[in-house]
């Protein structure tokens, strides 16, 4: 069968790359229009040429401009005096706020609370504060079983929006963490040290007693507060 079909195809075969151009439509019940009704091909009624279309997965790929916001959500806009220069977070921060919102989403939470923002930074990893807390047994499994208790399961037939709007002490720590950064008169990037640090400011919230349960206690806070407030530091 696939012998007699190419014996069929035109004696000229030309590849090219795909185009954004209208494919040309026969009311002809000829060979060349059953061609063009395949995706694959393009074909031109002059000289009986047919083009094969390289598919999408085999294409080379295109570089993509991606603009990330360099601010994560704050009720507290004008914490920042107009002739300051707003503090930015680091990409590690950003991804590690994003990674909270996909926890949020994952446990079927209608909300991002310091629990899913904990879940963000030890999913994202690669922290000063995400090593801090597996240096101390918080690691990513114990948070879940320790959410679990807490909080309870989410129902499992609730599609959580794509940004759960976050919860009151979330948004406190993440405040604090910029309201920290301010004070300290650093004109470093706000890091993911300083959001772990916000959700343990939050006593009452459910990210903070968690890492109580695990052990974290005040004492880690402060050298994880001490490492970070280092000239220089980078956050890894």
């Amino acid at each position: 069968m696939a012998a007699r079909f190419f014996l069929k195809l035109p004696s000229t075969i030309q590849l090219s790359q795909p185009s954004c151009t209208t494919r040309p439509t026969s009311s002809s019940p000829s060979l060349q229009s059953q061609f063009l009704h395949n995706p694959w091909l393009v074909g031109t009624k002059n000289n009986n040429t047919f083009s094969l279309l390289k598919p999408p997965h085999l294409s080379k790929r295109r570089s993509i401009a991606v603009t990330i916001s360099s601010s994560l959500p704050t009720a507290k806009p004008d914490s920042v005096a107009s002739t300051e220069k707003a503090p930015k977070w680091s990409w590690r921060a950003i991804k590690s706020f994003t990674m909270a919102e996909l926890e949020a989403r994952k446990l079927k939470y209608t909300t991002t609370g310091t629990e899913a923002l904990l879940l963000g930074i030890l999913t994202e990893g690669t922290s000063l504060a995400a090593k801090v807390l597996r240096a101390n047994g918080v690691t990513l499994l114990k948070v879940r079983e320790e959410i679990a208790k807490l909080l309870g399961k989410g129902n499992m037939y609730f599609f959580s929006p794509e940004h759960p709007p976050l919860t009151e002490d979330a948004q406190r720590a993440i405040n604090w963490a910029v309201d920290q950064k301010l004070k300290s008169g650093d004109s470093g990037e706000i890091t993911v040290s300083n959001l772990l640090l916000g959700i343990w400011s939050e006593v009452d919230s459910p990210g903070h007693k968690i890492l109580a349960a695990l052990g974290f206690s005040d004492e880690n806070a402060k050298e994880l507060e001490s490492l970070s407030s280092k000239p220089g530091f980078v956050d890894e």
